[in-house]
């Protein structure tokens, strides 16, 4: 089931939905209810609920997409400074730095602390081939950018073409 994320249409049913409980809880003193003062108490839950709801609203999961980055899967993560993620075996050159790109900025957290010295976030782009009952595991590529800043303007992108090659060899075998 995919969930949207538009907060700001949670937030407006939310409005709607505090305003009726408000209204119940009105109608309850009037006609001096028993259980008005459970409406009361939905009424400043759904308060503090929309409250919350707008902020979120806000924009505060802005998420970066990098053009032609493909999906991949987090393998490894150190939680420090290493990652590696795994790609599709039929990705090309500029998918592969667009990719890593985008992990890149997915991966990065003021969390992460630097190991050895390395103030360095590097994360490796890996894809496995299987043929004839043989997995053959290939680093495509790498990226390396700074676990201190989020907004890095100069990633190191390495593409390994030897791997690269070697990749279409194997996919040609079959």
């Amino acid at each position: 089931m995919d969930l949207s994320l538009d907060f700001s249409t949670y937030t407006l049913w939310s409005v709607y939905g505090t305003i009726a409980f408000l209204l119940l809880a009105i109608l309850g003193f009037i006609f001096k209810w028993g259980f008005r003062f459970r409406f009361v108490g939905a009424t400043g839950f759904m308060a503090v609920l929309t409250v919350g709801l707008f902020a979120l609203s806000l924009g505060l999961f802005e998420r970066v997409e990098i053009p032609n980055a493909l999906r991949y899967n987090l393998v490894y993560d150190t939680g420090t400074n290493q990652a590696v993620i795994a790609v599709e075996e039929d990705i090309t050159k500029t998918e592969l730095e667009a990719t890593l790109q985008q992990a890149a900025i997915d991966l990065f957290s003021y969390g992460r602390t630097a190991s050895n010295g390395d103030d360095q976030l590097t994360i490796r782009a890996r894809v496995q081939i299987h043929k004839e009952n043989i997995t053959y595991p290939l680093y495509l590529g790498q990226i390396r950018r700074s676990l201190i800043t989020r907004e890095d303007d100069n990633p190191e992108i390495t593409i390994f073409q030897d791997s690269l090659r070697k990749r279409q060899s194997l996919i040609n075998l079959s």
